[in-house]
């Protein structure tokens, strides 16, 4: 029997086209409805503020905006998808989360060099479903060392 990856699905929309993201489960802790996130001062653009979270205070990332897509319009469907990236808690906001599902190993493949601007050092793979593709994320890779450098300050 091939071996799964357990994947949390989302969307990301950009006029008519929409690209559908897989991220492994294990780095998911939880997807929750959009609040409005408290702005900040001289942060990246990137982020779109800081939300208490049960006590915990972690900075929200407009996921659009970092793949220099334009920047996400909050709907009844947006969520904010709460990751761990290299062991901090953040929230990147989604278009809308659309399933979780097993994907066999078989069906994944290896990223080519670029995929609408992303380049492949953010990427496991490309996911073949059906009639879809997945682009496969490493949350660990989305942010280079100054980044997560400036998002462990607003964390803090």
């Amino acid at each position: 029997m091939a071996e799964e990856t357990q994947l949390v699905v989302f969307k990301l929309k950009t006029g008519d086209v929409v690209c559908e993201y897989g991220v492994p489960i294990t780095k998911v802790q939880e997807i929750i409805p959009m609040a409005t996130p408290t702005r900040l001062p001289q942060v990246p653009d990137f982020v779109e503020g800081i939300i208490n979270l049960r006590g915990k205070i972690i900075p929200i990332i407009d996921l659009k905006k970092r793949f220099a897509m334009s920047a996400s319009e909050v709907t009844s469907e947006s969520r904010s998808v709460v990751v761990e990236v290299d062991g901090q808690t953040v929230g990147i906001i989604v278009d809308e989360v659309s399933e979780v599902l097993r994907l066999s190993n078989d069906s994944i493949e290896p990223p080519p060099a670029v995929i609408g601007g992303i380049t492949a050092e953010y990427l496991t793979g490309v996911g073949k479903l059906d009639d879809r593709l997945l682009i496969l994320l490493d949350m660990d890779k989305v942010f280079n060392d100054s980044e997560k450098a400036e998002l462990l300050k607003v964390g803090a």
